[in-house]
């Protein structure tokens, strides 16, 4: 047996038939690591144009929105220009203010106006879209049945801030 490894030809033989076995072993080894590479780059490449799809869809999509929204804004707007929602408006701030006088401090003028005007900010929030819109729950359960809420004329509110400012001058 140690007459094997003695002679330097069957030992070069020995040599290279491994050396030859390693080599066809690694280039398997590279062609299957560089096939897995090309099919990872494939599917990230499919990934990608799926995100890119995906990501322009959604921005088509709140484009889309945007505009509506714009719409839907301008159309209120358009609709808080016409004298009964005007009255109705009007009516919504005065109603809002007395609850809040109401519950904070009955009686004193200067409280009224400040809920008065805490109530018109509201209702600009809520026409904003900025705010949870209360007037939507309003008109869902209606006016109240009994038609007693009547809209003063505007001379009769002008005459009732008037005596409100004069009160408030006063004290």
């Amino acid at each position: 047996m140690l007459e094997i490894f003695s002679n330097p030809l069957n030992t070069f033989g020995m040599g290279f038939g491994l050396g030859a076995i390693f080599l066809i072993m690694s280039h398997f080894n590279h062609w299957k690591t560089k096939g897995e590479f090309k099919r990872y780059k494939q599917h990230l490449s499919d990934k990608l144009e799926l995100d890119a799809k995906q990501m322009q869809e959604t921005i088509k999509e709140k484009l889309k929105l945007a505009q509506e929204n714009e719409s839907l804004r301008m159309q209120i707007t358009r609709l808080n220009e016409k004298p009964d929602n005007k009255l109705q408006r009007e009516l919504e701030i005065l109603a809002r203010a007395e609850k809040h006088m109401m519950i904070n401090a009955p009686g004193f003028a200067p409280a009224w106006e400040m809920a008065k005007s805490q109530a018109l900010s509201q209702i600009e929030t809520e026409e904003k879209g900025m705010s949870f819109p209360q007037k939507i729950f309003r008109k869902l359960i209606g006016p109240s049945s009994s038609g007693t809420n009547v809209a003063l004329p505007e001379s009769a509110m002008n005459a009732a801030k008037n005596a409100a400012d004069m009160t408030s001058n006063a004290a």
